[in-house]
């Protein structure tokens, strides 16, 4: 048990394994249009069949709306983060709650072996520590 009574559980348990994803070159407008169909608030940007980033809502908001870029026009590469802030699967939702804090981020891809295999939201871990706080 970890020091605040809690037994420390890996990420495995607390991610999502499904992988959203949007292209690089895609629009912005489009991009938020699959985050409403996905319902999700953060897309893997692929370029080539290979991950380079993260878009959030956040960054279309920061970064395309109050940027007032032309989210008609402008790519996902534009307001993307990148390079992609990830946390190993065996790590523990506390390690990255940490994480997230510690890089301002809401959204964390879960790793195994270099390779994304899901990931996490503060969502996720605000509903992980609810129902083991209980």
């Amino acid at each position: 048990m970890s020091p605040s009574g809690l037994i420390a559980r890996p990420l495995a348990v607390v991610m999502n394994r499904r992988l959203r994803t949007v292209d690089a070159g895609m629009t912005l407008a489009d991009a938020a249009v699959v985050m409403r169909e996905e319902k999700t608030g953060a897309l893997l940007v692929t370029e080539q069949g290979r991950y380079v980033g993260i878009v959030s809502e956040t960054d279309l908001v920061r970064r395309g709306i109050a940027a007032r870029l032309d989210l008609s026009m402008e790519p996902v590469r534009r307001v993307m983060s990148s390079p992609i802030i990830s946390i190993e699967i065996d790590r523990t939702a506390h390690e990255a709650s940490d994480l997230m804090a510690e890089c301002n981020i809401r959204h964390l891809p879960v790793t195994e072996e270099e390779r994304i295999v899901g990931i996490v939201s503060v969502r996720d871990l605000l509903r992980y520590f609810k129902n083991w706080g209980s």
